[in-house]
């Protein structure tokens, strides 16, 4: 069973009335023309030439982002069975925002509106960069949004470029992980249009999506968010946890639950890697009936 500090102070209370106390960040779109990762583009939008597909880019209308994970990849990490998301929505859900849209403020949402038997992994912070992660995340397609702070990263911006050319978007989690609730509006404008700009320098992206750290956010939070040009701040209702998921409310997956979980190794693990956290996530939200999905695809 997989275990893990605070190093963030990550830690989910299923009875708990107060806000979740955890990390995270989601998936920017490239900055045009600009940057190291300025020519980075979605697969999905590629053109559907043989060579593509040689490459191992998607089909076009396969709903995957990156290149196609080999059939049997998933074996590979103990699963037996592999992901097989659906292809994205048509039209994308309604958010059930937890703070209603009102204009200058970014929207706050928990978990999207969907029937679809699917669930949404967000990976917080950046501390582990465990390679073997990215053998994982490319032999299972596993879909997911990084929200990265720029503190536990440092000049190691290059390992998440690469998960981010699987097709895994990234989002601001703020330069040094502050609570920032009750904190003055230009202290909260520093932390997040800070961030903004280290991840347009580093990987020439311009994120949309925001994760206020431990949770914690106010009116100053989501003013500031919006006039950084991050239109969303995701919450989230599962946290994986040493015991496995634990909820926000209620004792199992619902369809589109936003599940919150890090990037952490055998330090914070207490000798166990990132990809036996992961094998364990993956295989206890299968055994839900459920699947991942990339939240952007339907946010």
């Amino acid at each position: 069973m997989m275990l893990k500090t605070g190093v963030s102070g990550c830690l989910v209370l299923a009875a708990a009335a107060a806000l979740l106390t955890g990390c995270g960040g989601t998936g920017p779109e490239p900055r045009s023309g600009t940057g190291k990762a300025a020519g980075l583009t979605r697969s999905a939008s590629a053109s559907p030439s043989s060579a593509s597909r040689a490459s191992g880019a998607p089909p076009p209308g396969s709903g995957r982002e990156g290149p196609h994970p080999p059939p049997d990849g998933y074996r590979r990490w103990g699963l037996d069975r592999p992901l097989d998301p659906p292809p994205p929505p048509a039209v994308k859900p309604a958010l059930a925002p937890v703070w209603p849209p009102a204009p200058g403020l970014a929207t706050v949402i928990r978990r999207v509106e969907t029937t679809d038997r699917v669930v949404f992994l967000t990976l917080d912070d950046g501390i582990e960069k465990d390679p073997a992660f990215i053998d994982q995340a490319r032999d299972l397609g596993l879909p997911f949004t990084q929200f990265l702070e720029d503190e536990v990263i440092g000049d190691h911006y290059d390992y998440f470029r690469a998960l981010r050319e699987l097709g895994n978007r990234i989002g601001n989690h703020t330069l040094t992980h502050p609570s920032l609730a009750g904190k003055d509006y230009q202290t909260q404008l520093h932390e997040i249009c800070g961030q903004q700009e280290v991840l347009g320098e580093r990987l020439g992206l311009q994120p949309r999506l925001f994760r206020p750290p431990y949770g914690d956010y106010d009116r100053n939070t989501l003013r500031a968010a919006a006039e950084c040009g991050l239109n969303k701040a995701v919450l989230w209702r599962a946290e994986m946890e040493p015991q496995g998921l634990v909820y926000r409310s209620g004792s199992g997956l619902r369809p589109g639950d936003i599940v919150l979980a890090h990037f952490r190794g055998p330090e914070q693990l207490h000798g166990h890697t990132m990809t036996d956290m992961i094998t364990e996530l993956v295989r206890e939200v299968q055994a839900q009936g459920f699947t991942l999905a990339r939240l952007e695809d339907y946010i």
